[in-house]
C-alpha cells in the first residue's frame, strides 16, 4: 500500500515556473515507479512524466521534454515535478501516482495509487 499527496499548484503567468511535490508514504520500500499526470477539462488524464524507484530511469510526454525535469529525493520520499516556460495549454489539474513495478509505466490504469490532485492553471 503506497499513499500520495500531492502540492505546490497555482496560478501564474505563461512562461513562468512551477515545482510540484509528491509525498510518498507506507511501502516505500522495494521497487515502485512514480508518474505524473494531468488533466484539462473534458480531455482525458494525461501521461507527463515518470521515475523508476531509484531515479535511474525517466520517461517524459513530448509535449513536455525540455520544459519539465521529474526528480526524487529518496532521504524525503518525495518526487518533484519542476515546470519551466509554462505555457496555457499545462493548465490542468495534476495527479502524481505510484505503481509498483520496475520500469516506467505511462498509462494511468497501471497505476494503482493515486492523490487528490492539485490544480495548475497558467494564463496568456
Amino acid at each position: 500500500q503506497l499513499h500520495v499527496v500531492e502540492s505546490g499548484g497555482g496560478l501564474l503567468q505563461a512562461g513562468g515556473s512551477l515545482r510540484l511535490s509528491c509525498a510518498v508514504s507506507g511501502r516505500t520500500f522495494g521497487s515502485y515507479v512514480l508518474g505524473w499526470f494531468r488533466q484539462a477539462p473534458d480531455k482525458e488524464r494525461e501521461f507527463v512524466a515518470a521515475i523508476s524507484w531509484n531515479g535511474v530511469s525517466t520517461d517524459y510526454a513530448d509535449s513536455v521534454k525540455g520544459r519539465f525535469t521529474i526528480s526524487r529525493d529518496g532521504a524525503k520520499n518525495t518526487v518533484y515535478l519542476q515546470m519551466n516556460s509554462l505555457k496555457p495549454e499545462d493548465t490542468a489539474v495534476y495527479y502524481c501516482a505510484a505503481a509498483i513495478a520496475t520500469m516506467i509505466l505511462k498509462g494511468p490504469y497501471e497505476y494503482s495509487y493515486w492523490g487528490q490532485g492539485t490544480q495548475v492553471t497558467v494564463s496568456s
